[in-house]
């Protein structure tokens, strides 16, 4: 869905995703990639991931 999102707002969706530069193409990956960070992180507050565990310490710290 983020990727998604993040095609809509930079316009032009009538151009194929292979006319997108690499610029581009890693601007869409962080945005997906940053927002599972975000989901996961949420996930893990509301589980009450122990907060020795290393995940938990990389994403909540």
């Amino acid at each position: 869905m983020e990727i998604g999102r993040w095609l809509e707002a930079r316009g032009r969706l009538h151009q194929p995703i292979a006319s997108l530069s690499l610029v581009d193409l890693e601007a869409m990956a962080t945005a997906a990639i940053s927002r599972w960070i975000v989901l996961q992180t949420e996930k893990l507050q509301r589980a009450g991931w122990p907060p020795e565990d290393p995940i938990a310490t990389f994403l909540l710290g």
